[in-house]
């Protein structure tokens, strides 16, 4: 049997220190939370591979878990302070959110899937909010955010979004089309909204942020 809290170092150890995540509290909260409880069931074993992870609830929509040092470099880069308030988009089973809250943020998990949502729940307890609902809409009711992840690849800008951020407030997603995608950081600024491509990643599109695309000849 996997010794789940020795992989779990490993995976810190091995794939967050080399791949530039240096932030203290963000290697810790991935040294504690339990990815293996946020996949599928039966696939425990595979929860600490360098690799994407589908979720499934058994309905048409498809969510991925993001490899393990991306998604530390995505929380890394919204630099989470104790007490801020953060919107996980495309939450799948919650290990986003989990890694928020262990962060000491009041962390708001947001899925389309009811399924998910649901095993989100169950899985995440009492350690954060789960709200099932359009992605694109967000949740502006527990907002202005400070920080807002999205798991997925968005190929528009995602602007509901970014006005649910409060000034100063960071957005981290996946955007670009599928082969030129970059991990990119959004700060808000009064109005304004600056972007900066961070590096480049891939995950499978979001269907609430994915580009309208006309016909070829």
């Amino acid at each position: 049997m996997l010794d789940f809290a020795q992989a779990r170092q490993l995976m810190v150890d091995c794939q967050l220190r080399t791949f530039d995540v240096n932030d203290i509290p963000v290697l810790d909260a991935f040294a504690t939370v339990p990815r293996e409880r946020f996949v599928q069931s039966g696939a425990e074993d595979f929860a600490y591979i360098d690799r994407t992870l589908r979720l499934s609830s058994g309905s048409e929509i498809a969510r991925f878990m993001p490899a393990p040092m991306v998604l530390a470099r995505m929380i890394q880069a919204l630099k989470i302070r104790p007490g801020a308030r953060a919107l996980d988009v495309a939450a799948g089973y919650g290990y986003g959110t989990a890694l928020l809250a262990e962060l000491k943020a009041r962390a708001v998990a947001l899925e389309s899937d009811p399924d998910l949502a649901q095993v989100a729940r169950e899985r995440l307890g009492q350690t954060a909010e789960v709200i099932a609902g359009p992605l694109g809409e967000g949740v502006a009711a527990q907002g202005p955010y400070d920080a807002i992840l999205v798991q997925g690849r968005v190929e528009t800008r995602p602007q509901t979004l970014l006005d649910q951020l409060r000034d100063d407030g960071r957005l981290v997603c996946v955007l670009g089309p599928d082969r030129g995608a970059k991990v990119t950081l959004f700060v808000r600024a009064g109005d304004a909204f600056g972007a900066r491509p961070l590096f480049d990643a891939n995950l499978p599109v979001l269907p609430d942020f994915a580009a309208a695309h006309g016909f070829a000849f």
